[in-house]
C-alpha cells in the first residue's frame, strides 16, 4: 500500500511540474498579449527548458531499498513457513543470528536432558523459539523498511506542498493578469 501511495504521490508531484511549466508558458503569452513590449522582451528572453514528459505521464516508482529488502525476505520466509508447517520443521534462515545462536548453543553444549521425552520437549521447544525469533526479526525488517519509506514519503508530501502553494499563487497572480486584459 505505501508502495502504491508512494507511487501516487510522484505522478501527483510530475503533473503539478507540468502545471507550473504551463503556467510558466501562459505567462509569457499573457505578455505577449499585454503589450509590443512585452513581446519583445519575450522574443529575445531566453525560453524556459521545456522537460520532455513521460511516457503516458506515468514513471517509475521506485520504493527504497529498505523497504524493498524487507518485503522480499518476508516473502521468502513466509513461503518457506507455509512449505514446512504441516510438519513443524525448523526454518532455515541463514539471515537470522538468533536461531544459529540458539541451535549453536543448546545443541553444542549437549544440553538437553537424556530422558528421551524432556530431550524431545526441549527440541521441540528450541524449534518453536527459533521460529518466533525468525518471525520477530522478520516483523522488525518490515517495520524498519515502513518508516523509511514513511519517512520519504512525508519528505515528499512537504515538497508537493511547498510546489502546490507556490503554483497556486502564481495561478491568481496569472487569473489577475487576464482578467485586466
Amino acid at each position: 500500500e505505501l508502495v502504491r501511495q508512494g507511487e501516487a504521490l510522484k505522478r501527483t508531484e510530475q503533473m503539478v511540474d507540468k502545471m507550473d511549466q504551463d503556467l510558466k508558458t501562459s505567462q509569457r503569452h499573457i505578455n505577449s498579449i499585454k503589450s509590443v513590449w512585452g513581446g519583445l522582451v519575450n522574443y529575445f528572453k531566453a525560453k524556459p527548458p521545456e522537460s520532455k514528459p513521460e511516457q503516458n505521464g506515468t514513471s517509475e516508482y521506485y520504493a527504497n531499498s529498505r523497504l524493498k529488502e524487507a518485503m522480499m525476505s518476508s516473502k521468502e520466509q513466509e513461503s518457506k513457513y507455509q512449505e514446512s508447517h504441516p510438519n513443524l520443521r525448523k526454518l532455515d534462515n541463514s539471515d537470522n543470528d538468533f536461531s544459529k545462536a540458539g541451535l549453536l548453543s543448546s545443541v553444542q553444549r549437549g544440553s538437553y536432558p537424556k530422558n528421551q521425552h524432556l530431550r524431545a520437549y526441549h527440541q521441540k521447544i528450541d524449534n518453536n523459539l527459533d521460529e518466533m525469533s525468525s518471525g520477530l526479526s522478520r516483523l522488525k525488517n518490515l517495520a524498519l523498511g515502513l518508516q523509511t519509506e514513511i519517512d520519504e514519503q512525508d519528505d515528499m508530501l512537504d515538497r508537493l506542498t511547498k510546489k502546490v502553494e507556490t503554483l497556486d499563487i502564481n495561478i491568481k497572480t496569472t487569473d489577475k493578469k487576464v482578467r485586466q486584459l
